[in-house]
């Protein structure tokens, strides 16, 4: 498989490299930050393909043409930022290219953006968070919060810890745990984000976000009694299982073979990790 990476901060690095590491080919890399890698020459450890787009906030059809590079790509991995995402998707869709997205913040966008991935005729998967572990994770606290609802005396809260340069507060993987937990508790209608301020409501699904130090992200769900607590917990150790999650998507979305998965037509439509997860998980 081809693949075209959008953004080359952090995580366009290593998803580079776990791409490399599963046999894929990174035909581009696409960032307007790194143009300039352009006249570098080659061999000093710039990607061999790196590519530069016209100038806006994303990349787009309009003005220069394509270079033959990003038309070979077969899918784009996009990690950026908010108010470049939504036209990254839309102009990969206007090449016919499908696109696994894994910036966030920009959710609002997202009917306008599918119907223009759909009348294109392509595929956009799209998630707050690619790690393998972490959409495990909220299978299990599904579970677990479908467990507890029948017995009232097991309150339940939740809490993340992230790193003090993390922008968003509380995280997307955050606010998705809590709609998995309202979903599977009759007894929980609403979400309180950081209310310190005692009693609390019986309905509400409290929930705290802290921001300190290197902490590279920590999500736990519990259930309180007052004879004992169960908790949950996922924790990140690094920016990799995100990164191996994005390029399983993208093997799953062209039915590239892969764990679990089987060589066939490549998808068209609007997609998140739970179709993929739906498809390997017996």
């Amino acid at each position: 498989m081809n693949i075209g990476i959008i953004g080359y901060g952090k995580m366009g690095k290593i998803i580079e490299a776990a791409a490399k590491s599963r046999g894929h080919r990174v035909s581009a890399v696409i960032d307007p930050l790194f143009a300039s890698a352009l006249e570098a020459p080659a061999g000093e450890g710039r990607p061999a393909a790196f590519c530069s787009l016209p100038a806006g906030p994303g990349i787009s059809g309009q003005g220069p043409e394509v270079p033959g590079p990003v038309q070979a790509a077969d899918l784009f991995i996009e990690f950026t930022r908010p108010g470049a995402a939504p036209d990254n998707i839309r102009a990969a869709a206007a090449l016919g290219k499908p696109v696994v997205c894994g910036s966030t913040g920009w959710y609002e966008k997202l009917p306008e953006i599918s119907a223009a991935v759909e009348q294109a005729g392509t595929s956009l998967l799209w998630g707050s968070n690619f790690s393998l572990g972490v959409n495990l994770f909220y299978r299990i606290a599904s579970y677990a919060a479908r467990l507890a609802d029948p017995f009232p005396e097991y309150d339940a809260a939740g809490y993340e810890i992230h790193h003090n340069k993390k922008a968003d507060s509380p995280s997307g993987t955050a606010k998705v745990l809590a709609e998995r937990v309202l979903a599977s508790m009759t007894r929980k209608r609403g979400v309180s984000w950081n209310s310190g301020d005692p009693p609390g409501k019986p309905e509400e699904l409290r929930c705290a976000s802290l921001r300190v130090g290197s902490a590279p992200g920590m999500h736990s769900l519990l259930f309180d009694s007052p004879a004992d607590t169960i908790e949950i917990t996922h924790t990140a150790r690094n920016r990799e299982g995100f990164a191996s999650g994005a390029v399983l998507a993208a093997e799953w979305l062209l039915s590239c073979p892969g764990p679990g998965l089987e060589a066939g037509r490549a998808k068209r439509g609007i997609f998140t990790m739970d179709d993929v997860l739906k498809d390997i998980l017996p």
